[in-house]
């Protein structure tokens, strides 16, 4: 839905994330993953706030044979929480290979999937569950597979 102006109502997807160990999560998704950091903030009584930017952001709501349908093609099992956190990168290889070495644990390595990405799952720091995905053909050509396409 847009506005009267034609611009999107949400102009900002921001996922809000507590990290018992702050600095090992602002080191692993800040200089290990790579997000930059837009902003910081602290206040009273030791409170801390990094402010990331993760490029594009969107919200994928899947059903729950969705849910396990992905999590049967990218770990052969169900893994995932109720969020998983997915990030696109340009080598899915050598990135979970990188976050692998500062810390995260490798829940499956990388796969190719139906949908024409390069998938790995990890449990990373702050308690995510994280997709890494590196798309293997254009948006027009998975757009041609089956089962794709748009709902309404």
């Amino acid at each position: 839905m847009t506005s009267q102006a034609d611009q999107p109502a949400v102009r900002q997807l921001r996922l809000v994330v507590e990290a018992d160990d702050y600095e090992a999560a602002l080191a692993f998704y800040r200089d290990v993953l790579g997000l930059p950091e837009q902003a910081a903030f602290s206040g009273g009584d030791g409170a801390r706030v990094a402010i990331l930017d993760a490029g594009r952001a969107t919200l994928e709501i899947a059903n729950p044979a969705q849910k396990k349908m992905i999590d049967e093609v990218e770990v052969g099992r169900q893994v995932a929480p109720r969020i998983r956190v997915a990030f696109e990168v340009d080598d899915a290889r050598e990135t979970t290979g990188r976050l692998v070495e500062a810390g995260a644990t490798e829940v499956a390595p990388p796969v190719v999937t139906p949908w024409r990405s390069l998938n790995a799952r990890l449990d990373a720091p702050a308690g995510l569950h994280i997709t890494v995905f590196q798309e293997l053909s254009p948006p027009e050509e998975r757009e041609s597979l089956e089962g794709f396409g748009t709902d309404g």
